[in-house]
């Protein structure tokens, strides 16, 4: 008996939907049926270039039965309003990140969809890309031995040099916004975060949009952050919206007793694997297979549907991607108090792809 499609429609037709509507049209297991946005010309363009119906609410969007699931790609602060909104009209919701601003916001999410018995995932899902599963497997097999720490750097630039809408980002700052990418990386490689201490500082808060109009921020563009997980590794993370791509401090390095991995992008799904054993120098390991090249929005969609098909928990949870807010609420509180902050939440994680095993 043939499966249908999982129907899905797009709410915010910003930046990111095009990608993630150019990578869907890769799976045939995901048919994209419409979109919504705030600015109905906004998805009636975006509807005009990749297909199905522009809705002119989400209303109107969440009242139709012909869509499963409900792609969120709204600004940062919207995330809990629009995927309530969609867990209670009885729709399936894969969300960008982060999940909330809060952890209790985040944890009722949660918990909405386990009462309605519906899927509720969410970004960041690049442990899903070649690069990360290879990393995570030679992790996985001992080839560092025991992994004690782990240096975490992003830094993303300033936003208003690419972005047409640099505010949202800079209200919810870089560690909720691309911080979240190692923190979900590690935590699916190694353990739970059990304890955070942190720093940081707005260092540049006037700014000037591509258009010439000065804004203020006052949220830290600048968090640096000591989290230690519950097997006891200590990771270093460092996040920013001042220092751009060309720093030569980016990606991930996995250090233990018999040597370090490096992986070149906490995203990109061909980035650089390297491993050194301890004192010698660096080489490439080979990728599991053939990697997409950047990053494939897409897959995050197309794993929910297998996993419907097969009866199974797909693997970006919202459980983790709580967790990933309370350690980023940790490490604001950190910040603001100068104290260690505790992280208590937990999740089921992820498995390895099956191709990645």
């Amino acid at each position: 008996m043939e499966t249908r499609p999982l129907r899905v429609a797009i709410a915010g037709c910003g930046n990111i939907a095009g990608p993630y509507a150019r990578t869907l049209q890769a799976y045939p297991q995901v048919a994209l049926v419409g979109a919504t946005d705030v600015l109905l010309e906004r998805a009636q363009a975006f509807t005009a270039q990749y297909g199905g119906r522009a809705y002119a609410t989400l209303e109107e969007l969440l009242a139709d039965p012909a869509v499963d699931l409900v792609v969120n790609l709204t600004i940062h602060h919207a995330h809990p309003a629009v995927i309530t909104q969609c867990l209670e009209a009885g729709k399936h919701v894969h969300s960008e990140k982060p999940l909330a601003m809060t952890y209790p916001e985040a944890s009722r999410l949660v918990e909405l969809a386990a009462e309605r018995q519906l899927r509720l995932s969410c970004s960041p899902i690049t442990y899903m890309g070649e690069a990360q599963q290879t990393a995570w497997k030679a992790i996985r097999q001992g080839l560092l031995g025991q992994v004690r720490v782990v240096y975490c750097e992003v830094n993303w630039g300033r936003i208003e040099s690419w972005h047409p809408n640099p505010g949202p980002f800079y209200e919810v700052g870089a560690l909720f916004d691309v911080g979240v990418y190692p923190l979900t990386l590690v935590t699916t490689f190694l353990a739970p975060a059990r304890r955070v201490v942190a720093y940081g500082k707005v260092l540049h808060p006037d700014r000037t949009t591509q258009e010439g109009v000065p804004f203020h921020i006052d949220t830290p563009d600048w968090v640096v952050a000591a989290v230690e997980l519950a097997n006891g590794t200590v990771v270093r993370l460092t996040t920013n919206f001042y220092v751009g791509g060309h720093s030569k401090q980016k990606g991930l390095e996995f250090h233990g007793d018999l040597g370090s991995l490096y992986l070149g992008s906490f995203q990109d799904f061909d980035a650089a694997v390297e491993f050194a054993r301890f004192g010698e120098h660096y080489d490439p390991l080979p990728f599991l297979r053939a990697p997409f090249n950047g990053v494939d929005w897409g897959r995050s969609v197309a794993e929910i549907a297998d996993a419907m098909a097969a009866g199974r928990p797909q693997r970006a949870s919202g459980a983790q991607a709580a967790h990933v807010v309370e350690i980023c609420a940790a490490i604001r509180q950190s910040l603001q108090s100068g104290r260690p902050v505790e992280v208590t939440s937990s999740f089921t994680p992820p498995t390895p792809m099956e191709w990645g095993e």
